[in-house]
């Protein structure tokens, strides 16, 4: 078969595109599928062109701080310190390459959570209904859409029932598209072929199904692919104020070097040369330029470790923002709960059933008055599973997993209702064919199906709603024939199904009068058979209640909202831990202004029986009252509220297209526990960030005050520039970078959330970072003086200096592993800090000791009592700065 054109599809009917492309309603065989996707290639769109790695390479170029080293390398070197500038340019270089290679994963990182987000599709292949990525949909395949998916290929339709797509990223048009099946002329524009449905394209309503004409680059969607948003960027609110902060540090920085050669030259007679040196070397030294990309790196990690625990981040801020959820508003079904809904209770006219079994394996026993008794004794429960069974669009199967099933979770569980009574759904469905259905809709609230016996008696089957079911129904049905409807009975049953925790469910049929061949919705406003009432339960995740406990020991509010009767919910939230208020439901929620509901939300847990509008005005009531909001989503219509929280989370699994494009994360599982789990990682990456920054500042601080000091009191320099950037080299960013891998700290899910509005650079931090600088300069030229005022030669004195500076930021190290517990020294949690501690070890030993080095850098050997000084510097600095945690967080506590 030649690769099929999609110029002309839309003027064609629909039996004759079927039978150009060799292929039926039924949809194609396996191995036909299979070749074809051979032939024609994955259903995907080549990946936009990124930077090449040579202009990735220049860019890491493009910052301030940058700038400032490469102007005084060129300085430098002009002034005939080739050496000096050499090691500036290594530098800058080291940290260019460092920033090159984090971009390049945090790429890869950003690929492989596109791939964890590719687009599944419901197709019908060899006559059975199964879900598949939309990269292996091959032309001649035929799919199904319902509101909310994303049409996965260019599709010709062959059935439209109320169908809508919005096309405005293809047309422009702001209203959706109506459409049919009818071919339209060949002239038509894209916005007039009514009978074509678009890859990349939303349905906003209705239901239909087609077939694949085009797929990857031979899709519309693909011929204006350049069009199409770029790669999103990397960059965070957090890293955009890191940068501003650079940006005002290196002025100060330069402001400070200027100040430094003026007080050296005008005030203590310093000559001009050794003076510019220095100024050069006191802004290298304070010049943080490892510091954005630290930062990234670690956000890049925190990324990665949420893309592991299923929680996929789709835009960076929701890492950082992730750290200050105070409230989660939660879906219930297949979040909380396991969204395997099983059939627990049956209602007839004649009796009330008990169900066994749980899951959609069709295992279990029936139990009528306590007795487990023979399905074939209760005429009236056999019909009721049968019409459930042949009004269904769901699917199941066994599958080395389990039992899987395609389609509605209960519609699903009334298949599995029908195979533990014991009804085939093959010898059903042979004696009463289905000629016609009509989907579920939420204005119908209902699904529907015509069905004709082989002597041509047509008979209605539907299943929906109780109180829909009530609507239509004006009869029931008992003994093998209808009565008058008794409704005072069946709402008592819906109450005691409800207040056992179940989702009732109303079933019905209606005999016709005459055979006929289409269903319409003047055929469902009465006159229907009430057949009884199913009553499912969807059991709670054991996870779930584990996690919602966590989420409040970390003072995180979970609220779940859900469409489900306000007795039901009440009953579930119980069972997850979330008991607590009387449920508010949609009718509250209309009734209540913002004052009363104001009232209401800190002491309630549940809303029942809500719209996406409900939710939208609880999540903007709780942001009003200051709350920082995370929300779960699934549908179209839950776009509004996940883009008005703080965070919007989509489900992966039984999420539509709509709600992950308006989210911020996807949960590849559907778990809260995995919520959870991203919740405690945020906090673990917000930790992270904040003890890179405590470590680099305070020790790019440190270098800065020993020049500034010795400057001031007019010594002789104890470091040199040179021995500054070789400190710069080998700690700025090796040491800083290892703290990115420090797993959670204990207490971390113990804490209550962090302010939103609290600066990063708070008093706190911005005391530490002082209290350590000063520390720093202190060991360093504590040591220097005290080798002077021993006699040592001022090479022995600067490499004393110098290695007390390093031994101080490495004892330095493992007090920042935690911000508020003691240091941590532990080798198996992470480590990175061990590995490069001993990676620092020998550079320092051959910067001392190897005659090259000492050469290049002006140092000497020191002997055993003075790496015994180096050493107790380090662990002076250790202490100390142990002993100011341990007297701070005693004084915090007092004053709380």
């Amino acid at each position: 078969m030649s690769s099929p054109t999609p110029s002309n599809w839309h003027a064609r009917d629909g039996q004759e595109c079927l039978d150009a492309l060799h292929s039926s309603c039924a949809g194609l065989e396996g191995p036909e599928a299979q070749r074809r996707l051979e032939r024609h290639g994955a259903n995907r769109l080549p990946e936009a062109p990124g930077k090449g790695w040579l202009q990735r390479l220049l860019l890491q170029f493009h910052n301030l701080l940058i700038y400032v080293l490469l102007a005084a390398a060129v300085l430098v070197a002009a002034l005939g310190e080739w050496l000096d500038s050499a090691v500036i340019l290594g530098v800058v270089l080291i940290n260019a390459v460092v920033g090159f290679v984090q971009e390049g994963k945090a790429e890869q990182a950003m690929r492989s959570i596109r791939g964890l987000l590719s687009l599944e599709c419901r197709v019908r292949r060899n006559g059975v209904i199964q879900t598949l990525p939309a990269e292996q949909l091959v032309p001649g395949d035929i799919v199904l859409l319902d509101a909310g998916d994303r049409v996965p290929a260019d599709l010709r339709l062959l059935d439209c029932r109320d169908l809508r797509i919005d096309e405005a990223m293809l047309t422009g048009e702001s209203l959706p598209a109506g459409k049919r099946c009818t071919p339209v002329d060949n002239q038509a524009s894209l916005g007039d072929r009514h009978g074509m449905a678009y890859s990349g394209t939303l349905v906003v309503a209705g239901s239909g199904s087609g077939v694949v004409v085009a797929t990857g680059t031979q899709t519309e969607l693909g011929n204006i692919s350049h069009l199409l948003g770029t790669v999103e960027s990397l960059l965070t609110p957090l890293l955009a104020d890191m940068q501003r902060f650079a940006r005002q540090l290196t002025l100060l920085i330069v402001g400070l070097a200027v100040l430094t050669f003026a007080i050296g030259v005008l005030w203590r007679g310093y000559s001009a040369e050794e003076m510019l040196m220095a100024a050069v070397g006191l802004a290298v030294a304070a010049i943080p330029e490892g510091l954005p990309a630290v930062l990234t790196i670690v956000l890049a990690l925190g990324v990665q470790r949420m893309a592991r625990h299923r929680a996929i981040v789709r835009r960076l801020p929701a890492v950082e923002s992730l750290g200050a959820v105070t409230v989660i508003c939660s879906d219930k079904t297949g979040t909380l709960t396991r969204n395997e809904m099983t059939v627990q209770r049956v209602f007839t006219a004649q009796g009330d059933y008990a169900i066994g079994g749980v899951g959609y394996a069709p295992c279990g026993e029936l139990r009528h008055a306590g007795e487990v008794c023979d399905p074939q004794q209760f005429p009236d429960l056999l019909e009721l599973a049968r019409a459930g069974l042949l009004a269904n669009d769901a699917s199941l199967r066994e599958s080395t997993e389990g039992w899987q099933i395609s389609g509605d979770p209960t519609a699903a569980a009334l298949l599995t209702l029908a195979g533990k009574l014991g009804l085939e759904s093959a010898h059903e469905q042979a004696r009463l064919p289905r000629i016609d259905a009509i989907p579920f809709s939420p204005e119908l609230r209902a699904t529907a199906s015509l069905h004709h016996d082989h002597a041509g008696h047509g008979l209605i089957y539907l299943f929906g709603a109780p109180e829909r079911a009530l609507e239509l129904c004006n009869r029931q049905w008992r003994d093998g024939s209808a009565e008058p409807l008794d409704l005072r009975l069946w709402h008592s049953r819906i109450e005691q199904g409800a207040s056992a925790g179940l989702r009732m469910l109303g079933i019905a049929m209606r005999p016709l009068q005459a055979p006929q061949s289409l269903l319409d919705y003047a055929d469902l406003e009465g006159d229907f058979i009430l057949l009884g009432l199913v009553g499912m339960l969807d059991p709670p995740r054991e996870e779930a209640i584990a996690a919602i406990a966590d989420c409040r020991n970390a003072g995180i509010a979970v609220k779940m909202i859900t469409g489900d009767h306000a007795a039901t919910a009440s009953v579930i939230a119980e069972r997850l831990g979330l008991a607590g208020g009387a449920p508010l439901t949609g009718a509250d929620l209309d009734r209540l202004d913002d004052r009363e509901l104001d009232e209401r939300l800190p002491h309630t847990s549940v809303f029942a029986r809500t719209s996406p509008a409900h939710k939208l005005r609880l999540v903007e009531r709780l942001q009003a009252n200051g709350a920082r909001v995370a929300m779960t989503g699934d549908g179209v219509n839950d776009a509004p509220a996940l883009k008005r929280a703080d965070i919007g989370i989509a489900m992966g699994i039984k999420g539509t297209e709509a709600a992950k494009e308006a989210s911020q994360m996807v949960l590849a599982d559907d778990n809260f526990a995995t919520l959870a789990h991203a919740v405690a990682e945020g906090r673990t990456v917000y930790d992270n960030l904040k003890k890179s920054i405590l470590f680099i500042l305070p020790t790019n601080g440190g270098q800065a005050l020993v020049l500034l000091a010795a400057i001031a009191l007019g010594l002789t320099l104890p470091i040199t520039p040179l021995q500054i950037l070789w400190v710069n080299m080998i700690t700025a960013v090796t040491l800083a970078l290892a703290l990115a891998f420090e797993p959670a700290e204990g207490e971390l899910m113990r804490r209550p959330p962090r302010d939103p509005a609290q600066p990063l650079l708070s008093a706190l931090v911005l005391w530490r970072i002082l209290f350590v600088s000063l520390l720093l300069t202190a060991a360093s030229l504590g040591l220097f003086l005290y080798a002077q005022s021993q006699g040592l030669a001022l090479e022995v004195c600067r490499t004393l200096a110098v290695n007390a500076l390093v031994a101080g930021e490495i004892g330095y190290l493992f007090c920042a592993r935690r911000l508020h517990a003691p240091a941590a020294f532990g080798l198996r949690d992470n480590p990175m800090v061990w590995g490069m501690v001993l990676l620092l070890l020998p550079l320092q030993l051959a910067f001392s000791h190897w005659a090259p080095l000492q050469e290049l850098f002006g140092t000497a050997a020191l002997d055993a009592g003075g790496w015994s000084w180096v050493i107790g510097a380090g662990l002076a600095v250790l202490v100390l700065v142990e002993l100011e945690k341990w007297l701070l967080g005693r004084l915090l506590r007092r004053e709380a």
